[in-house]
């Protein structure tokens, strides 16, 4: 199963992600979503457990519970679609907007 988990602390690595799971059952994989740029936590993450009641089980626990001074949203992860991205068309800046003939 895996858990989408938002509202964390920006200080949270992967392992105290997956220590936090573990309480629960087996934790296949935990990993804290960051910046490509900055490297920094975006507060969300996903965790993997290799069965499905346990991972329903940490999911009723955690959702909504306080961890690090913040509240926890735990839910299912749902799969990404083609629209949950925006598309970066590399226009060098101008997006939609025509070029003006500068020439």
């Amino acid at each position: 199963m895996n858990i989408f988990v938002a509202g964390l602390s920006y200080q949270i690595t992967d392992a105290d992600l997956k220590e936090l799971f573990e309480e629960y059952g087996e934790v296949s994989s935990a990993k804290i979503i960051t910046d490509r740029e900055t490297r920094r936590s975006k507060g969300y993450g996903f965790v993997e457990m290799s069965n499905d009641e346990e991972g329903q089980h940490a999911i009723e626990e955690l959702n909504d519970a306080e961890y690090d001074g913040r509240t926890l949203s735990v839910s299912v992860a749902r799969p990404r679609t083609e629209g949950d991205r925006p598309r970066n068309n590399n226009r060098g800046g101008y997006g939609n907007r025509e070029r003006s003939n500068r020439y």
